[in-house]
């Protein structure tokens, strides 16, 4: 498999209503961090993902999360 593309070296931190929502996890996205198709040419598949309520969500930038489509601090090991 391929390495993503890190589109930044820190956290997304946005808030979401509630619903269900795709994290971008090639980082091609120019809608970062969510997905807008552009993984169609990669291994990649979107991560989806459901906000209960609204709130401010920390989604990984890096894209090397073990924890998708949640910031684990990754990005420190870069």
């Amino acid at each position: 498999m391929s390495e993503p593309e890190c589109p930044q070296t820190t956290p997304y931190g946005i808030e979401l209503e509630a619903g269900d929502y795709w994290w971008c996890s090639c980082g091609k996205s120019k809608n970062q961090p969510l997905c807008d198709g552009s993984h169609k040419d990669t291994d990649f598949e979107p991560v989806k993902f459901t906000v209960d309520e609204k709130k401010t969500v920390w989604l990984c930038g890096c894209k090397r999360t073990q924890n998708p489509p949640m910031c684990d601090s990754s990005h420190n090991k870069i």
